[in-house]
């Protein structure tokens, strides 16, 4: 079972600024977007038929974006997607997006949910079959914090390119 999740998209021109670079909030979409379809494809369900069945669903508490270099348009990329943190009401996830041939981290953003119930509008444990579910998927990572993380990325970056 593969607990990294990857889709392959194009960055668009209408979606850049006028220097040709991927405008910030555009990054975000596009993660976002990647791990709608991941969870679609690799947790085997969507957002929308999970909320219609359980009357809850997963509210963004906190977004962490570091940008270490700049995509193009027309540029193909690679976001990934993991879940690398889970709680009883908070999980993490983090998106990453990186050149095609996958030398190259473009992005790496740190988002963090609470599993919330849209009846009550409350945080609620999350139930046991689906917390099951998403520690299938739980990848741990050696940087425990978000800052440690990026300096590791960018590490990574430096010696791509002396190669």
């Amino acid at each position: 079972m593969e607990k990294e999740l990857s889709s392959v998209v194009k960055v668009r021109f209408s979606d850049c600024d006028p220097i040709g670079h991927l405008n910030n909030v555009k990054y975000l979409e596009y993660m976002l977007n990647a791990r709608e379809d991941h969870v679609e494809k690799g947790y085997g369900f969507t957002y929308e038929e999970y909320t219609r069945k359980t009357a809850c669903t997963w509210i963004t508490v906190q977004n962490e974006i570091a940008y270490l270099k700049e995509v193009r348009y027309n540029a193909k990329v690679i976001i990934t997607s993991k879940t690398i943190e889970i709680g009883d009401r908070l999980s993490k996830v983090e998106i990453i997006m990186k050149s095609e041939d996958g030398k190259t981290i473009h992005s790496v953003l740190w988002l963090t949910v609470i599993y919330f119930d849209l009846k009550t509008r409350k945080s609620l444990p999350h139930p046991e079959d689906t917390k099951k579910l998403l520690t299938r998927f739980l990848t741990e990572l050696p940087e425990k914090d978000f800052q440690s993380r990026v300096a590791a990325l960018r590490k990574l970056n430096k010696s791509a390119v002396k190669q």
